[in-house]
């Protein structure tokens, strides 16, 4: 199959604050300018392109499949900066993290209110 995920547009209030953010948090390279986006730039030239919108901004849901040592890194930056995280998407479970198909994953928001996830299993993989 050769169709491949390229990009999407997320959101913001403030792109460069929102990219900074994911970026900083995934520990992911610095966002760069791209005509009017702020670009985040993942694996397999997979990009996220923040773009400021005026008016209340819809939560949309972004997950992230990262390695195990990543994880721990991710979640050191979480707990450093005092971000609430979930284990669960419903936020029930506060301040914990999943096991899901024997891996790890926590939910958290973006400064817009996207709910963002890192897990270390592909759900249904176990």
């Amino acid at each position: 199959m050769t169709i491949a995920f390229n990009h999407t547009i997320v959101y913001a209030k403030d792109k460069h604050a929102s990219a900074a953010f994911l970026a900083r948090i995934l520990g992911l390279p610095t966002p760069q300018p791209m005509w009017s986006f702020v670009t985040v730039s993942l694996e397999n030239g997979v990009t996220l392109d923040f773009l400021e919108a005026p008016g209340t901004i819809a939560p949309q849901h972004y997950a992230f499949l990262v390695s195990e040592q990543e994880f721990d890194s991710i979640f050191l930056r979480i707990t450093a900066e005092h971000i609430p995280y979930w284990a669960d998407p419903a936020r029930s479970r506060a301040q914990q993290i999943n096991h899901n198909d024997g891996g790890r994953g926590i939910y958290f928001c973006d400064p817009d209110g996207h709910f963002l996830e890192a897990i270390t299993r592909p759900y249904g993989s176990g």
